[in-house]
């Protein structure tokens, strides 16, 4: 990320500039840009990082032969993809299941997130319209846990709160029925086993990213320079003077 030393270097070079904004010609930004030196190694452990840590199984294999980075263990990334795959399809007993099988510590170490797997598993009930089987389960198993855990009780009232409307379209906490709830769950649960793993529960390259957006934002108030305003193409545009 040459880029974001670039900018955070000129931020620090126009700190005791006069307040008026330098224009850096397209030729000086590129010509700084090529003075940064970063080893195709470290470029290579990057992309390593975010395909092992999202899961792509085949292209981290594939890029580890033609990279040469160090080895990956496969089967905990497909064993990993299968518990989340398992969340995302709502199939929350399975993905326990497979969970336990990985390492039954991460779940007995963990009680928020065995909170949100059996929250998650009242709000299949729910949507499949068994509506005593989920009364049932709510009392047994989450209410226990609910009397322990102001949070947990909160969220647990939030949930059996779909129950009392025929139209969850108008429901204050219809969004629990969304898919995007099945997917903040398995996220959840992705990153504790990466976690228990030893990896680093999010990919580096996001976070390089909302720094670099963010050291952009800090220079645009002292400098006209070539910026980037897609991330998607990293194509440089020229400044507005």
């Amino acid at each position: 990320m040459s880029l974001f030393w670039i900018v955070i270097r000129q931020l620090a070079e126009f700190e005791a500039m006069a307040t008026s904004k330098k224009v850096i010609t397209r030729e000086d930004w590129e010509k700084k840009l090529n003075d940064v030196k970063i080893r195709k190694e470290d470029m290579n452990k990057l992309v390593m990082n975010f395909l092992v840590t999202e899961g792509y199984v085949d292209a981290a294999e594939k890029f580890r032969m033609e990279s040469g980075t160090e080895h990956i263990d496969l089967a905990t990334i497909t064993d990993r993809m299968a518990v989340k795959k398992a969340v995302q399809c709502g199939n929350v007993e399975d993905a326990i299941e497979k969970v336990n099988d990985l390492n039954p510590e991460i779940l007995d170490t963990n009680p928020q997130l065995f909170f949100h797997l059996q929250q998650q598993r009242l709000i299949e009930l729910i949507r499949n319209g068994k509506v005593e089987e989920a009364l049932e389960f709510a009392q047994e198993e989450l209410a226990p846990r609910g009397e322990e855990n102001q949070s947990f009780l909160e969220e647990l009232e939030r949930t059996v709160a779909l129950l009392a409307f025929e139209d969850v379209t108008n429901c204050p906490v219809g969004e629990l029925l969304d898919i995007s709830q099945r997917l903040k769950t398995a996220s959840e649960v992705n990153a504790a086993i990466l976690t228990s793993q030893s990896h680093e529960k999010d990919p580096k390259l996001p976070s390089l990213l909302k720094m670099l957006v963010w050291a952009q934002n800090q220079l645009d108030e002292k400098a006209a320079y070539p910026r980037i305003n897609n991330l998607s193409t990293a194509m440089l545009e020229d400044p507005a003077v």
